[in-house]
């Protein structure tokens, strides 16, 4: 029997203006989604027949990846994240899963967060008819704080680069980690609307109103600014000037009609016990996110508006082994 965790992520800046190659910075979090794997008669995933067609990730790990000639295995899934909620859920199992193999058929390799990352991202491309950003994998793999854009960011250390041939020409990314300091003490608390978030959707809707209205290109270009602020407040411990980027990060994507009336009354909610608080990922549902040092004040006004809470470290570990 193996056991592998990989945790979840929140975006903390760069939504949407990642599209367009701005970065985006993300973070771990605490929960996320833990992989089972025992040796069975029969291929079985959560108690029912495994069926390969209907799990291309899973399907593209044991057999393109890692080639698994073993016996039958029985593959248990348990996750502490929000479905459909911008929080990484799939590749989070992706990652869990890659690490659960490669034990299993090779345990005496030592576990390479890089590498699983690599694996992760290309499972999602599997998985995504050939699209998929390498931001949750990455965040996941190899956790804490991770910078995602076309170019290496100054002030993050760089790890290694994604590239994808997708429909619509080659992507390349540069993947950095920005290393917070140590005596860093806040929290994260997610907010879940309870209301999926359709990335696809808000993506596309995003295109077609810089189409329709080119001066909202200037609310892409200050949230490119905004994330080069907060990026170098993490680095220097800035807690306060982080929540003042998120916030100004709100606003600008208010603008960009991504958030909902859900989203900006669970941020309006947290604002008093609050540095700062903004959606987080693609919007029209999903979460929104606040920095605190007060996370039960925060954690019980999500509640009172609606919503449901989620507590976590500001970077938590990566993908791991644990049994």
């Amino acid at each position: 029997m193996v056991r592998a965790f990989a945790p979840g992520k929140c975006i903390l800046f760069g939504e949407h203006a990642v599209v367009y190659g701005h970065p985006a910075v993300a973070v771990a979090i605490d929960s996320g989604v833990e992989v089972e794997l025992t040796e069975s008669d029969s291929w079985t995933i959560e108690g029912m027949s495994f069926e390969a067609h209907r799990h291309p990730h899973i399907s593209h790990i044991l057999n393109d990846v890692f080639g698994y000639d073993g016996v039958p295995l029985r593959m248990e899934i348990s996750s502490g994240l929000f479905s459909a909620a911008g929080l990484g859920s799939s590749a989070a199992l992706s990652n869990a899963m890659s690490a659960a193999v490669q034990r299993l058929t090779h345990p005496d390799d030592e576990i390479d967060s890089v590498q699983l990352a690599r694996i992760g991202h290309a499972a999602e491309v599997k998985a995504q008819a050939g699209r998929a950003s390498p931001t949750d994998t990455a965040t996941s793999a190899l956790g804490g704080c991770v910078v995602v854009s076309g170019d290496i960011v100054e002030g993050a250390e760089h790890v290694f680069d994604a590239s994808l041939v997708t429909p619509e020409g080659e992507r390349k990314w540069s993947i950095c980690k920005v290393n917070l300091p140590p005596e860093i003490d806040a929290w994260l608390v997610l907010g879940f609307t309870g209301i999926g978030s359709p990335t696809g959707e808000m993506v596309a809707g995003v295109a077609r109103l810089l189409e329709r209205d080119p001066s909202k290109h200037a609310d892409m270009e200050a949230i490119a600014r905004i994330t080069q602020a907060g990026l170098t407040a993490l680095g220097a411990g800035n807690l306060e000037a982080v929540g003042m980027a998120m916030d100004a990060c709100h606003v600008r994507l208010q603008s960009l009609e991504v958030s909902s009336p859900e989203l900006d009354a669970l941020v309006e909610a947290v604002r008093p016990h609050s540095l700062g608080a903004k959606l987080t990922g693609a919007g029209g549902g999903g979460c929104m996110v606040a920095l605190t040092d007060e996370p039960q004040r925060v954690a019980e006004a999500i509640e009172v508006a609606g919503g449901t809470p989620l507590i976590s470290r500001l970077g938590a570990e990566g993908v791991r082994i644990l049994a």
